[in-house]
């Protein structure tokens, strides 16, 4: 009598089989561990985005600011010079 992992199937052993489903899941683990690793990865620079747009959004205001106080103050250099 054989042993149970070498029982036949129409041709397939129980053991193939058992390998098979344990390579499937082997498989699949390793990709769901790619993809949520994947997913943090996306989600950690879409943060850094955000901040660093927040950060140029600030920068882009002082900028603004500082060419308003430049432009009134070249007016006001005209306006002296008239």
């Amino acid at each position: 009598m054989t042993t149970f992992e070498h029982r036949e199937l129409k041709g397939i052993t129980i053991k193939n089989i058992v390998v098979t489903i344990i390579s499937t899941a082997s498989i699949v683990i390793s990709i769901m561990t790619t993809y949520f690793e994947l997913k943090s990865d996306l989600r950690d620079v879409r943060m850094q985005q955000e901040a660093q747009n927040r950060v140029n959004e600030i920068r882009l205001r002082v900028l603004e600011g500082q060419v308003a106080l430049l432009q009134r103050e070249v007016e006001h250099i005209k306006i002296k010079k008239i």
